[in-house]
């Protein structure tokens, strides 16, 4: 029986412990903090409990995947979202209600685009095919090397190429006529840390799997729960978790990783490595390879950094969804400075989350629980956030006002975190919430591998290798490296 180190306790590595354990292998978990997790975590104050990351996940049948891979009944319970989300804009007292029924959805559009329906089924026949044409080829394969990738990638029907080149907003423009529609159909962009404007067309498919595909999911309970089931069956199968130890340095010999070496001075030899920290950034900072310098990785593209508020709330509001995006009017000038501005911004864009609208046990007896998430530019641009508390009173400011409902008297509960906290929390690379973003010089081939250029036993999980960021691709990702070990090792 072989022993396997996996550095790092989130979804990636989680879900890898539980197939490679599954196959008899020996794993134990180093995890800096302490719990379980990574950005898929738990927070709790005075009653109420707030999912740290994700508030909800699509393409849930990877789950089932996991589970049936590992001879386990899938013990998560998954609930469709119907509506999918509510979007506000400034200046509209009523929100937009996004069905996945595009009948309902053309009813709400029927005033702002003539004959949605048609266009959208267009659309999204479109979005179908990219999605089915690159999901086993690309999206569920390894690669080795640049040429075995662009031999993969040929065998992608060449109808699509030249929506490799162009962009989502393009895509999108060429469709609706309303700008309202193109913004709704463009949050998906969001996903990936990205906009619309940086992001290609081919990622449509990502509304091909939000309307049509599998939709949006919440699980029963909360998402932690996602991590509370996975540790179980790996408590059971005696997965050792060890928590407070982070990895800082490494020995190596004869091509092969030798050993790692925690903050403590401590050695952890194994036979296999398995790194579920950031792929890019452990090879420079950890590693110390040149083409993954400081320097190098600040000129990588990078997914948007999070500004995450948790606010516990008395009383009850009934005019507020499970989930919610509040949008301005200037998205273009917005999305196109969003990225590089050095300030917080006047009028925020913000998605806001309400778990206790379905999940009650989440928030006391009359009380809510809310979660905003922000997206801002990472810490390159913005290096200091001394203004956190004013930011996060301007959000809240501009949420109570749309919402109607005094906040800031009702306030129980109130915790920050600026992307120096996702940082130093969860070793995120300049704040990056996602990891690497989804541009075409950085996806497939081209995105750091998870297998190790230089060491044999050392491979990669997560958001920043194969095949992307999102909790379904976290979980293929899994399959993924758990397919290379198992065929090397």
């Amino acid at each position: 029986m072989k022993d396997i180190i996996i550095v790092g306790s989130g979804l990636g590595g989680l879900s890898a412990a539980l197939r490679l354990s599954s196959k008899g292998y020996n794993v134990k978990i180093l995890e800096k903090n302490n719990s379980a997790g990574g950005r898929l975590n738990q927070y709790k104050e005075n009653g109420f409990t707030f999912d740290v990351g994700p508030s909800f996940m699509s393409m849930t049948y990877e789950f089932d995947e996991l589970f049936r891979y590992c001879g386990i009944e899938n013990p998560i319970k998954l609930k469709v979202l119907d509506p999918l989300y509510e979007v506000y804009f400034e200046g509209r007292q009523e929100p937009y209600r996004i069905w996945k029924d595009l009948d309902k959805l053309a009813h709400e559009f029927e005033d702002i685009e003539p004959d949605f329906r048609i266009k959208a089924e267009r659309y999204l026949k479109r979005a179908s095919e990219f999605f089915h044409d690159t999901e086993d080829k690309v999206v569920k394969s390894n690669f080795n090397g640049l040429t075995d990738y662009f031999l993969k990638i040929s065998r992608v029907p060449l109808k699509h190429l030249p929506y490799l080149k162009k962009k989502l907003w393009t895509l999108l423009s060429e469709t609706f006529d309303s700008q309202v529609v193109k913004v709704i159909f463009s949050l998906v962009a969001f996903f990936l840390g990205s906009t619309p404007f940086k992001t290609p067309s081919i990622y449509s498919l990502l509304n091909y799997t939000e309307f049509i595909h599998n939709g949006y999911w919440r699980v029963e309970g909360g998402m932690y729960r996602i991590v509370e089931e996975i540790v179980k069956v790996l408590n059971e199968r005696g997965v050792e978790i060890i928590y407070n130890t982070e990895v800082s340095d490494f020995h190596n010999t004869n091509g092969s990783m030798e050993y790692l070496l925690d903050k403590n001075g401590k050695r952890w030899n194994a036979d296999v490595y398995l790194i579920n920290a950031d792929a890019a950034s452990f090879r420079g900072q950890i590693l110390r390879r040149k083409k993954y310098s400081e320097t190098a990785l600040d000129k990588m593209d990078w997914s948007l950094a999070p500004f995450t508020v948790y606010l516990g709330v008395r009383g009850k509001i009934d005019n507020l969804y499970h989930h919610n995006y509040f949008l301005g009017n200037d998205f273009t000038k917005y999305a196109d400075k969003i990225f590089t501005s050095s300030v917080i911004p006047s009028n925020p864009y913000y998605y806001v989350n309400m778990p206790s609208y379905h999940e009650k046990q989440c928030a006391p007896e009359g009380c809510e629980n809310i979660f905003i998430l922000c997206p801002v530019p990472d810490l390159r641009y913005k290096k200091d956030w001394k203004d956190s508390e004013e930011f996060a009173d301007r959000i809240i400011d501009d949420l109570s006002s749309r919402i109607n409902f005094n906040i800031k008297e009702n306030l129980m509960v109130k915790k920050i975190m600026s992307p120096e906290e996702w940082e130093s929390e969860y070793n995120l690379y300049r704040g990056s919430g996602l990891g690497l973003s989804h541009g075409m010089n950085q996806i497939g081939g081209f995105r750091p591998s998870n297998k190790d250029e230089k060491f044999s036993n050392l491979y990669y999980v997560g958001a920043s290798t194969v095949p992307g960021t999102g909790l379904p691709m976290v979980l293929i990702s899994s399959k993924l490296a758990t397919e290379r070990i198992l065929d090397e090792h």
